[in-house]
């Protein structure tokens, strides 16, 4: 029963973690944005898990025995990846990182990092709310 009250928070708080990893690898990337032949890396995550459910690679919850079993394989399964940029360096030190593309990244993940933890803070509150029984 408690897994199903906390899965969608799990899912969440899988989000927020591979988030916070992504903003770990745009700060290595913009913090090397001068060392000579550096290559910046992206972590993947979102493409894997829409992958994942394109494919069938999520587990439908059967609330009774006789309901149908969809899904192969439990979408939990996806983890990040931190990939090396294949970016051709427009420098002549092979560096291919570029300061204003790395920016907007971070902003892009600050601004879905925010609406996750959102969304995480309203599920705290259902659950509140359910405690205290309306109260």
């Amino acid at each position: 029963m408690w897994n199903k009250i906390f899965k969608p928070m799990d899912a969440l708080g899988r989000g927020l973690s591979a988030s916070w990893q992504r903003n770990a690898v745009i700060r290595n990337n913009i913090a090397n944005v001068e060392t000579p032949g550096f290559k910046a890396s992206y972590l993947e995550f979102e493409s894997l898990l829409r992958r994942a459910a394109e494919e069938g690679g999520f587990e439908g919850t059967r609330t009774h025995e006789k309901h149908i079993p969809i899904g192969r394989a439990n979408i939990n399964e996806v983890r990040p990846l931190i990939k090396q940029s294949r970016e051709l360096s427009m420098r002549a030190d092979g560096n291919n990182v570029d300061i204003e593309s790395e920016n907007v990244r971070m902003m892009q993940n600050s601004l879905f990092y925010n609406s996750l933890m959102e969304k995480m803070n309203s599920e705290i509150r259902r659950l509140r709310l359910a405690i205290s029984e309306g109260r």
